[in-house]
């Protein structure tokens, strides 16, 4: 009996299935992406292979909207599909890799610490309660709920992966997490170091690749949940079994304290981060209300002009901060021997020149960076933290060091600023009754990397424009030294004092410099290259005073933070040293109970304080008289 076979016409657009047609779940062990392949019947013909009809032939239909080409995405499926029943095993191989691949992705997500120095394999040998929870919340929901949930929870990931990121990269050159209120505006500034450093075109490619990173973070996670989503949902009851068996293990091993590599096999981290930035976040909008109110009290806001530090009237004030400056240049293996003789060369020298120091540590608020919130906190007698405190401190009037000299009517006040290069507002607070900023200090040589002039040039600029005029009023100037900012290279050397000029001595010096490129990832040469710019600032200093001060000269300086941690070290203090030089013996006698160090390099176990509570001190100590306010 002949057998009968009948072909089934090739589908008209209108019959090719929707996307929506397709079941809600693939059958047990097929992938969710996976087509179903039309069920062949062998013809007498063996070489002939024919499909089996449908049970009946669609009726005829009359042409209208819906017989309109699908978009291209319908052809590009359909080239896709053709693809994988050509190609079977490369298809397998294929859904597979990218099955692991999200699943790494997801739990390398989950598992991610926010800091460099836990960025170890045994972090990433743990069962997160996140992925089992995810796992279950999935199972439960049908299909267009479940795709919605996995795509967001994607995205989570993909959000606290790059806050995970930041926090590595503040941690590393701060010393503290990333603030989501706070520290966005510090990302611009980072690429202005980047573009001073390296160079504009450095700095644009940095930037494009920093914002497709992040989108590329977020798009690939939301992905790969998606892909992990429908999987579980292909095998739902296996996926079942295992989230239980999963979360079974996980509360176990939290009843009994189970560790491998020497932490805890069941965690948390994921969820733990988000409560951290959400606790960081809550103290820092209370923290805001709460300075605002503190910096509103001044001991000192009250007091007249005439009872401002009495005891330095006549006196050249010249407060230096020196950036880079830390504990670790002193203390340091690798930076002592250089900076150390570079200090006691430099207090036998002043010595011989009658003048007579003394040092001691103050602990800054600030570490690795952000040099202004050190010197606002030195100057105002507040703890100035974070960028928020600075905004509003600057905002208001709160008396600073530099300003009281201002308000004694006293001294001319000044300041020396190589670093700033755009309007600076806060000139004002500062108390400054003119500002030197990068442009007008006539500098004619080359940048060395951020710096935008060397130390000794800034300095000999400051004793043409300013020290060494003949004035009616003394001089209170605040200076900011550069040299010792980072990546530290190339830097400049000393030249003969007589041979600054303009600058343009130093042209062979920086070309012949070490490249940043060089030393930016090597921890030991980027040490030996600090403690070279510490040695550089310090001698540019102290030859300065040594070569045009008089013996109304004071001189204060110190350093603003410590250096990030690669070079100050993980865990390091933020300490920074801070030195009194003065010939007029009734300058050090007043602050004999400070019990600081004699000379320039402050003793390891020299007093340690608070950098907010050095402008109290020294305003007690040379005869103010408190008058408070706001209290």
């Amino acid at each position: 009996m002949p057998v009968f076979t009948r072909f089934r016409q090739p589908p008209t657009p209108a019959d090719e299935p929707h996307e929506e047609d397709t079941p809600d779940e693939a059958p047990e062990g097929r992938e969710p992406d996976e087509p179903h392949e039309p069920d062949v019947v062998e013809p007498e013909d063996p070489g002939e292979a024919v499909e089996a009809a449908p049970a009946a032939e669609p009726a005829a239909r009359t042409a209208g909207p819906s017989d309109a080409p699908r978009p291209a995405r319908r052809g590009t499926w359909r080239t896709w599909r053709t693809w994988r029943a050509r190609h079977p095993r490369a298809a397998l191989v294929l859904r597979r890799t990218t099955t692991v691949l999200a699943a790494v992705l997801v739990l390398g997500a989950l598992l991610l610490p926010n800091t460099l120095v836990a960025l170890e394999p045994n972090r990433f040998a743990r069962i997160p309660a996140e992925a089992v929870i995810a796992a279950v919340l999935l199972l439960c929901l049908p299909r267009a709920a479940r795709r919605v949930a996995a795509a967001l929870f994607g995205l989570g990931l993909g959000v606290l992966t790059v806050l995970n990121l930041l926090d590595m990269g503040f941690t590393e050159y701060l010393g503290r997490g990333f603030n989501v209120v706070l520290d966005w505006g510090l990302l611009d500034d980072a690429q202005a170091y980047v573009a001073d450093s390296m160079g504009g075109a450095a700095a644009a490619w940095a930037a494009v690749g920093a914002v497709v990173l992040v989108v590329l973070v977020l798009v690939v996670m939301a992905l790969a949940a998606v892909r992990l989503g429908e999987l579980l949902a292909a095998h739902r009851e296996r996926a079942a079994r295992g989230a239980l068996t999963a979360a079974t293990v996980w509360m176990t091993c939290v009843a009994l304290g189970v560790q491998t590599f020497g932490v805890p096999v069941a965690t948390r981290s994921a969820s733990g981060a988000l409560e951290a930035q959400a606790h960081r976040v809550a103290d820092t909008l209370r923290d805001e209300a709460a300075f605002a109110k503190e910096a509103k009290a001044d001991r000192f806001g009250a007091t007249p002009g005439a009872q401002l530090v009495p005891d330095l009237r006549g006196k050249d004030m010249v407060f230096t901060f020196i950036e880079s400056y830390g504990r670790s240049a002193i203390e340091d293996p690798v930076t002592a021997p250089g900076v150390g003789r570079t200090l006691d060369a430099g207090t036998k020298a002043l010595a011989a020149k009658g003048f007579r120091a003394k040092s001691g540590w103050l602990t800054s608020a600030t570490y690795g960076g952000s040099s202004w919130l050190g010197h606002s906190t030195f100057l105002s007698g507040l703890w100035v933290d974070n960028q928020q405190r600075y905004r509003t401190v600057t905002a208001g009037d709160h008396l600073t060091l530099t300003k009281a000299f201002r308000e004694t009517g006293e001294w001319d006040t000044v300041g020396v600023m190589p670093g700033v290069q755009k309007a600076w507002p806060e000139a004002e607070w500062h108390g400054l009754d003119k500002v030197y900023d990068a442009f007008d200090l006539g500098y004619r040589g080359p940048k060395f990397s951020w710096s935008t002039m060397p130390d000794q040039y800034a300095l000999e600029a400051f004793q043409r424009l300013e020290h060494g005029r003949k004035r009616d009023r003394p001089l209170m100037a605040e200076v900011i030294l550069t040299s010792s900012h980072q990546p530290w290279a190339p830097l400049p050397r000393m030249v003969g004092w007589d041979e600054v000029g303009d600058g343009s001595v130093y042209d062979g010096i920086e070309a012949s410099g070490v490249e940043a490129s060089d030393i930016i990832a090597d921890s030991t040469r980027s040490k030996e290259e600090y403690g070279k710019s510490v040695a550089y600032s310090v001698t540019s200093l102290t030859q300065w005073l040594e070569r045009y001060g008089t013996d109304d000269t004071v001189l204060v300086f110190l350093g603003d933070h410590q250096p990030l941690a690669r070079v100050s070290g993980d865990g390091a203090s933020r300490d920074v040293p801070v030195s009194v030089v003065a010939k007029d013996p009734k300058v050090l006698d007043a602050i004999d109970d400070w019990n600081w160090t004699e000379g320039l390099k402050p003793a390891e176990d020299a007093p340690v304080w608070r950098m907010s509570s050095f402008r109290d001190r020294f305003l007690t100590a040379y005869g103010s008289t408190p008058h408070p306010t706001g209290e």
